[in-house]
């Protein structure tokens, strides 16, 4: 029996979307044929293929960009059109804002099952103007055909996407827990973290997003500590802290034993999808402190699993009672919590399963 052929869009091919991509179209290649059409970015993975199962088809959209351009967004919506046909999917799935909102144009009366998922609306952005936030969420509404159903990474997304369309359902991101098999061995590892000084780390892009102006503030705040930012961006010059170390971007596999080797785990975002790096940090039983903001807050319950933080202050003072070990014993519970929850729910193989119902009964429909 023929497979089934699966198209996904993404133009935001890097960090956790690309993690989320993998983990997703790794695992449903057993049961469909998967076609990946994606743009370029600069933390796209150099040799980001071998990151995907060779029965996957890999297809570069040479169009796509992060900003507004009339010429290149029509340059990037006949490549996506000339994809299409040629492919000529069962199924197709637009990923990010802006391939969410080139292919709804393009598919707006396709009698192909089309879903989308935004991974972080653009109007929740808060480097943004209120003019430019209100355009994005204009977009959003003016695009949320009936024929396309909203598929949400998060809770928290799912309740905003409920405001644009009715059309909408959610799945969580999950990891794929295959991904930690060749980590430095953790048990030995935690025999070690007494004798050793607390390490603080993060894993992104350094973007406004993630606010490394609070970050480096809390930094600033520990001189003592090491503080690890895994990754880059445009914003590198704002860690100013001398003990702040940037990596730079590296391999998942390199990005994964830095993270290990960490104690606490720091999240500042100013908002997020549901973010791929926080479960990977709470699967290596990290303490995680995040800040209380969509995507975040659906995850960690506040004392129980990490702790949800409104300000610089709270962050520095939890990092306080930590470092000077005021209770380790509800540390060690927190973090046990944490990678609870991942294996029994935050994981690719629940994922996976939810994305498998949804495309099987638009299919079979």
């Amino acid at each position: 029996m023929q497979k089934k052929k699966i198209l996904y869009f993404v133009e935001a091919f890097g960090g956790g979307v690309f993690t989320y991509l993998c983990n997703l179209s790794n695992q449903l290649c057993n049961d469909f044929e998967i076609y990946i059409a994606y743009g370029i970015r600069t933390q796209t993975p150099k040799n980001f293929e071998k990151y995907f199962d060779k029965r996957i088809h890999l297809i570069r959209v040479n169009n796509y960009q992060r900003e507004i351009s009339f010429s290149k967004d029509l340059a990037a919506l006949k490549e996506m059109k000339a994809i299409v046909n040629r492919v000529d999917p069962d199924l197709i799935h637009l990923n990010s804002s802006k391939a969410g909102i080139l292919g709804r144009l393009l598919l707006k009366n396709s009698k192909i099952p089309v879903f989308y998922t935004p991974h972080g609306y653009s109007f929740l952005m808060t480097n943004a103007s209120s003019k430019k936030r209100w355009f994005y969420k204009t977009l959003e509404r003016l695009f949320a055909f009936k024929n396309v159903k909203t598929i949400a990474c998060s809770k928290s997304e799912f309740n905003i996407s409920k405001k644009i369309t009715s059309n909408s359902t959610y799945v969580d991101n999950g990891i794929n827990l295959q991904d930690f098999s060749s980590l430095v061995d953790i048990e030995n590892k935690k025999m070690e973290e007494k004798s050793k000084k607390i390490k603080i780390a993060t894993l992104g892009r350094v973007s406004f997003q993630k606010n490394p102006k609070l970050f480096n503030k809390i930094a600033h705040a520990f001189p003592e500590l090491e503080f690890i930012w895994i990754g880059d961006g445009e914003l590198r010059p704002e860690l100013l802290a001398k003990n702040i170390k940037v990596t730079g971007w590296i391999n998942k596999s390199k990005a994964l034993n830095i993270l290990n080797d960490a104690d606490i785990f720091l999240l500042t975002s100013l908002w997020e999808g549901l973010p791929m790096a926080l479960l990977e940090a709470m699967y290596l039983e990290k303490i995680c402190l995040v800040s209380n903001v969509v995507g975040n807050k659906d995850v960690i319950k506040n004392g129980y699993n990490g702790y949800l933080c409104n300000n610089a202050s709270d962050f520095i003072k939890i990092i306080k009672k930590i470092y000077m070990r005021d209770d380790d014993k509800r540390s060690n519970k927190i973090k046990e919590n944490a990678k609870k929850d991942i294996l029994c729910h935050y994981n690719s193989t629940t994922m996976v399963e939810g994305y498998k119902k949804i495309y099987l009964k638009a299919l079979n429909n």
